[in-house]
């Protein structure tokens, strides 16, 4: 196996300790500092360049610093960057409509970050429950599904089953219930036997989880439960979404969003959809969360509300950012893509015992190694990978999650694997 003791790399341990001496220490990074990005490439500080595996939690499905996107962003930035939502700008409307009639929603609320806008459909679903649906006064709950990652504020970990999300960070929020993911029976079980249940909020597919694909049916099967119990559906596409499993949604199964637009008249469209990450191509922080008039109007002035949430640079990137998705036809690469790594990383599995697992949709896949979830093997695959020119991380120990901007083509896609099947090997 490849080392990491050469010279070139004490220019990227500088700065590695840097980051340990002043920042805090809340993440555990691959060890490699990434100083430039260009389409499916990044290179480190010693100029040293890999395939981009990752895309920043599939932020960039775009490519890295997209021309079109950064131009934008340039463009924008010289005329007018924050007004807070004290006045109007002149962007804010154009990108909700933009946005509202591409996913085919009534409202728009933009926000910053992913997990900024869970709160948001959290809040969301409460106002509804209590002015349209009638619970009793502070008796609404809200489900999720076990094994989900929405973030990592105190109320969306009151949510998750992960021990390293929750040790140290209680009490948790009330009003919170959880049920097995890709479990219909369960579901109706909660629904039925709590009336006070307002919502469920869910992943199409679960990505932190180690790519979790759910049973064909059960998205329309949670679409048809939470209609017939009177419970608002609300789709996490933060990192499913924007073209990242073949269509312009995760939800969209086979609706016209291949074509590049949404025109949510199937039977899997979600009360309320939360979209982040790729909606500004890895630019500039935005979030968004949709839904139709009787839901969004339950919240009035000063109830919600963020500084920076919709302001005229993220209006500009986002509108830019989308229009990329569809011009480039994204969506429809991310299908063809993702179908040719599948069935290659298949075939690595064949000839190579690690690899227990491959699964995936678009160009979401991971794959799961025999081993423990404690164990280092995963890491040291994906060091692995790193020093042969390739960037992924794991998740849940053994799984390693591998998602590329959307942009890949087929030769990089041969290369990719080859990179990957010359890695694993080297544990054999």
């Amino acid at each position: 196996m490849a080392t990491t003791t050469s010279l070139e790399s004490i220019k990227a341990q500088a700065l590695i300790d840097k980051e340990n001496k002043y920042g805090a220490h809340n993440y555990h990074p691959l060890p490699v500092v990434i100083e430039r990005g260009e389409g499916v490439y990044v290179w480190d500080v010693d100029g040293k360049k890999y395939f981009d595996f990752l895309s920043a939690y599939s932020a960039v499905n775009q490519g890295h610093c997209h021309p079109r996107i950064i131009n934008a962003l340039k463009t924008q930035a010289e005329k007018l960057t924050l007004t807070s939502r004290a006045f109007h700008n002149n962007l804010l409307g154009e990108a909700e409509e933009f946005m509202a009639t591409l996913f085919g929603f009534d409202k728009v609320l933009m926000m910053n970050s992913g997990v900024e806008a869970v709160e948001t459909a959290m809040k969301l679903t409460r106002k509804w429950a209590y002015k349209v649906k009638g619970i009793e006064k502070d008796k609404a709950r809200i489900l999720f599904a076990t094994n989900n990652f929405h973030g990592r504020t105190i109320s969306v970990v009151s949510a998750s089953n992960d021990p390293a999300a929750r040790l140290g960070f209680g009490p948790f929020l009330p009003g919170i219930d959880s049920i097995p993911y890709n479990d219909l029976e369960a579901l109706e079980i909660a629904l039925k036997r709590d009336a006070n249940i307002a919502g469920f909020i869910v992943e199409p597919i679960q990505g932190e989880a180690g790519v979790v694909v759910p049973d064909d049916g059960y998205l329309a099967g949670v679409a048809g439960l939470c209609r017939k119990y009177n419970v608002l559906f609300t789709a996490d596409e933060i990192q499913t979404g924007i073209a990242r499993t073949g269509r312009l949604l995760a939800t969209c199964g086979d609706c016209s969003c291949k074509a590049g637009k949404c025109d949510m008249s199937h039977e899997v469209k979600p009360d309320i959809l939360i979209l982040g990450k790729a909606l500004s191509g890895g630019v500039f922080p935005v979030s968004a969360v949709l839904a139709n008039d009787e839901i969004m109007l339950t919240i009035h002035p000063g109830e919600h509300g963020s500084t920076f949430g919709g302001n005229p640079l993220a209006c500009a990137v986002a509108i830019e950012a989308l229009k990329v998705v569809i011009d480039e036809n994204l969506a429809a690469n991310a299908e063809k893509m993702g179908t040719i790594f599948r069935e290659g990383l298949e075939k690595i599995a064949q000839r190579n015992r690690l690899v227990t697992m491959v699964r995936g949709k678009g160009l979401l896949n991971a794959i799961v190694i025999d081993s423990e979830e404690n164990s280092f093997l995963a890491w040291n695959i994906c060091m692995e990978f790193r020093d042969n020119g390739l960037l992924a991380k794991p998740t849940h120990g053994n799984k390693i999650r591998l998602a590329p901007p959307l942009v890949i083509n087929e030769d990089q896609i041969h290369e990719a694997l080859a990179i990957i099947e010359k890695s694993l090997n080297a544990f054999m």
